[in-house]
């Protein structure tokens, strides 16, 4: 989350690049409807799996990476791609940058990750409402799962009630090139996560049938040096939260 007027609630609340990291497989070019000109990405279905970061488990060969958009030209010169699948329980993702510098220092969730260095997945399932899932994890491993009502502009972000067992999210972070600790020089960072459809509820198009479709976006944010480059999938304008601009997940049935 950016410049933004968002509020973390932190009460209990409703549920609703010059180093290089190894690149071992072919990275898929964005495609886009016809009909809307927004990025679309089809999913494949995989049995459910344990995350470790190294995003090495045999699933993640049924997809392939995707490429963010480095949205500030003078930024720093870092790739970032990602891949996603989904199971019958809920929906995987792994996300990948090159770095030179692990840029995070919070050592707690909840807290305000989008000032450091993060990865962040935002899922609308649903375009009749305007309620979205919002996922930041850090180099350290740290999390910000919140569900954002947004209505004109106006939103707020609340945190998960009751966040435990089925509805926790499973995640794992590595580095590469370098120590997993604040400051550390580093060749880039990884991310795998988990997300279940048990959190999510109660949005709508929840579990997700083969054929259904959901809107959706990922971002990155790196602050080295004290200066802000972002990345993003879908091209959204000044603020993360233009949820009408994302991109199209589609749900395969084999």
């Amino acid at each position: 989350m950016r410049s933004r007027t968002v509020m973390i609630i932190g009460v209990v609340a409703i549920s609703m690049a010059s180093g290089m990291t190894r690149y071992d497989g072919a990275v898929q070019a964005q495609t886009s409807t016809k009909a809307a000109g927004r990025p679309q990405l089809t999913v494949r279905p995989v049995a459910d799996f344990e995350v470790n970061g190294s995003g090495d488990n045999a699933a993640w060969k049924s997809a392939e990476w995707t490429p963010l958009r480095r949205r500030q030209p003078d930024g720093h010169p870092y790739d970032t791609r990602f891949k996603s699948v989904y199971s019958k329980t809920g929906i995987y993702f792994l996300i990948d940058g090159t770095d030179r510098k692990l840029t995070a220092t919070m050592a707690e969730d909840f807290m305000d990750l989008w000032n450091e260095d993060v990865y962040e997945v935002f899922l609308w399932t649903d375009e009749r409402y305007p309620a979205y899932f919002e996922y930041e994890i850090s180099p350290l491993n740290h999390e910000l799962p919140i569900l954002i009502p947004n209505f004109n502009g106006q939103f707020l972000g609340w945190r998960p009630w009751h966040y435990e067992k089925d509805r926790k999210i499973r995640k794992a972070t590595t580095v590469s090139g370098g120590q997993k600790t604040s400051g550390a020089a580093i060749q880039g960072w990884r991310a795998e996560f988990f997300i279940p459809y048990a959190l999510l509820r109660p949005l709508q198009n929840v579990p997700p049938k083969p054929g259904a479709r959901w809107r959706f976006n990922v971002y990155r944010m790196d602050h080295d040096d004290g200066n802000r480059t972002q990345w993003d999938w879908a091209p959204v304008g000044d603020s993360f939260h233009e949820f009408e601009k994302y991109g199209e997940m589609i749900f395969a049935d084999k």
